[in-house]
């Protein structure tokens, strides 16, 4: 079963969403897939930063 995926709206520069998109385009996946993959590395990262202090 596919883990739940809620809809979001936000407003970002448009040099960064053309920078995404781009990335997103060299690695093969969808400008929404890009993203949630990046916030997760950002948000584990961070996660176990705070633990350590």
């Amino acid at each position: 079963m596919k883990p739940l995926k809620t809809k979001v709206s936000i407003t970002l520069d448009v040099d960064l969403v053309e920078a995404i998109k781009k990335l997103a385009e060299d690695d093969d996946r969808s400008f929404s897939q890009y993203i949630n993959l990046v916030l997760k590395g950002w948000v584990a990262e961070k996660n176990d930063n705070e633990t350590i202090h």
